[in-house]
């Protein structure tokens, strides 16, 4: 395991719950190369499809997508969203076994800083555009659940409630 490798909060931890201050490059808070490495390190570790500073105790506004290459964010920002949406299961290292069907855009115009704070907009679609809207919740204090319906929140934690007996018997 890499020294970056970072070990994520526990799912009743703060700051998971609060909106993360923008990115100041002319004052960083620690090396954005640094960042963007703990980050990838610790999402590939845990075979994440993303995660975020908060997910690892940091208070900061940046976050990485499972692609390749990988895609690291700072002070990412949704500048356009298609009207089309469509519901899809999302999980989230931050609430281990638990699998919500969420309705997010199909199509978003993303406007966000690379660790080397060059500024790019980009458009994602399909499942990138799902993961890129969830890391941004993160960022923003917002996790999956309040995304969820009623209906859709109690299936999934009916679901995790049956996988983890499951789990528990001999």
């Amino acid at each position: 395991m890499s020294e970056l490798v970072t070990d994520l909060v526990e799912s009743n931890h703060h700051i998971l719950r609060e909106e993360t201050p923008t990115w100041d490059w002319a004052d960083p808070p620690m090396d954005a190369i640094e960042l963007a490495h703990r980050l990838a390190q610790t999402c590939l570790e845990h075979n994440a499809l993303g995660l975020s500073a908060p997910q690892i105790g940091l208070p900061y506004r940046a976050c990485i997508i499972k692609a390749n290459p990988m895609i690291c964010m700072f002070n990412p920002k949704i500048v356009d969203r298609s009207l089309g949406e469509e519901y899809g299961d999302e999980g989230c290292l931050s609430f281990p076994n638990l699998v919500i069907s969420i309705k997010r855009a199909s199509v978003i115009r993303l406007r966000y800083a690379r660790p080397n704070s060059d500024v790019v907009t980009e458009r994602y679609e399909g499942m990138t555009a799902r993961i890129m809207q969830h890391e941004i919740d993160h960022l923003n204090g917002i996790t999956f659940q309040k995304r969820a319906t009623y209906y859709h929140l109690e299936k999934a934690k009916k679901a995790m409630r049956k996988s983890i007996d499951e789990k528990k018997k001999p």
